[in-house]
């Protein structure tokens, strides 16, 4: 290793000292894309060994009806827009249904914010799915629309959550970070939330016994140094709270977006965001190479890179592929345990709340 900076880094990383800003610029600066692997490496086989995890989940979107206008969304229409779309509750269910047989332990629920509909729909949502499968983990509603649903229903972001408790969440997804910068904010995704905002309402689900994740969207417009401080953001917030179950970095996908001009960002790019999510994340258990928005390939390369996670078997998956994604919308528990496999890891299958499932007796265990 000839790069000063990057000795430094190492040295801290085998004393277990957390790394800075400074640190987190060096990273994302340098070209030596194999050492930051191998530093990264290091710290996923000392907090998880060769464990790699995945889970027999299913997302359902229930609209893509939205009244935001954020430029890099392939999802998103209008009302009355070609492509857009509103389940009824009964579709929900028949969603549900389709899939009851299969050994799903997690619903995943996200999807636009829809002035079509009242607030006791979303409610009623999460109420459908824990009605026909009572044991499944519910990971329902970004922060982002945990405050539309506040802002409709005139409750507070805390009486939204505890609604949606009392329906049967127990998890919440982390989209809606995108990045904690104002500067891309202004430019991309001026409807939504503030950093402080999106942070405040996954502490407030924290103290509530919520576990949540938290992400990163990298690849359109965004600078070095805004991601590293969205990365000490969520660390800190991590700090007070230790409510964060795992990290995912997103690759922005620009086909079908009004950012088609930009290039996608290159497998370098994406192994780098891993490794470097993985090292400057210190008190985050887990990082997540979601193969939905990497491809199975890339997402077997990531588990050398970090990553100890890659999500799921999904079951019809529509942000990422509106987006032009080219993955596959499903996969079986033995395609998952495959990719795993292949790369000499172990896999362990999980539920929503990093709870190990026992195949053989359908009983979770703590991981």
């Amino acid at each position: 290793m000839t790069d000063f900076n990057l000795k430094k880094i190492k040295e801290k990383i085998l004393a277990g000292e957390r790394l800075t800003f400074e640190d987190g610029m060096t990273l994302f600066q340098s070209n030596d894309l194999l050492t930051i692997g191998k530093l990264a490496h290091h710290v996923r086989l000392k907090k998880n060994g060769l464990k790699t995890y995945f889970t027999m989940n299913q997302h359902i979107n229930p609209t893509n009806i939205c009244r935001n206008d954020c430029l890099f969304c392939a999802f998103y229409r209008k009302e009355g827009q070609d492509g857009a779309y509103r389940m009824s509750l009964e579709t929900v269910r028949q969603k549900v249904l389709e899939r009851i047989e299969e050994p799903i332990t997690e619903i995943h629920i996200v999807g636009g914010l829809d002035d079509g509909l009242p607030y006791d729909y979303y409610i009623d949502v999460v109420h459908v799915v824990k009605e026909l499968r009572p044991q499944v983990n519910i990971k329902a509603y970004t922060a982002v629309e945990i405050a539309y649903l506040a802002e409709r229903s005139g409750k507070s972001w805390a009486q939204v959550l505890d609604d949606l408790i009392e329906a049967g969440l127990n998890a919440m997804p982390g989209g809606g970070a995108e990045v904690f910068s104002e500067r891309v904010k202004r430019k991309l995704f001026m409807d939504k939330l503030s950093a402080d905002e999106w942070l405040k309402i996954h502490k407030i689900a924290h103290q509530k016994g919520i576990r949540t994740n938290a992400t990163m969207l990298y690849g359109h417009i965004e600078k070095d140094e805004e991601k590293v401080e969205h990365l000490l953001k969520l660390r800190q917030a991590q700090d007070e709270s230790d409510g964060f179950l795992t990290f995912l970095p997103l690759l922005f996908h620009p086909e079908n977006t009004r950012m088609s001009r930009l290039p996608m960002a290159t497998g370098v790019e994406d192994l780098k965001h891993i490794a470097i999510s993985r090292l400057m994340l210190d008190n985050f258990d887990h990082i997540k190479a979601y193969w939905v928005m990497l491809g199975k390939d890339m997402a077997q390369i990531a588990l050398s890179f970090g990553a100890d996670d890659i999500d799921g078997s999904v079951v019809e998956e529509r942000i990422y592929h509106m987006a032009g994604a080219q993955s596959s919308q499903m996969l079986t528990r033995q395609q998952l345990k495959n990719i795993i496999t292949e790369c000499g890891f172990e896999p362990v299958e999980r539920n929503a709340l990093y709870q190990s499932v026992d195949t053989e007796t359908a009983t979770v265990n703590q991981i």
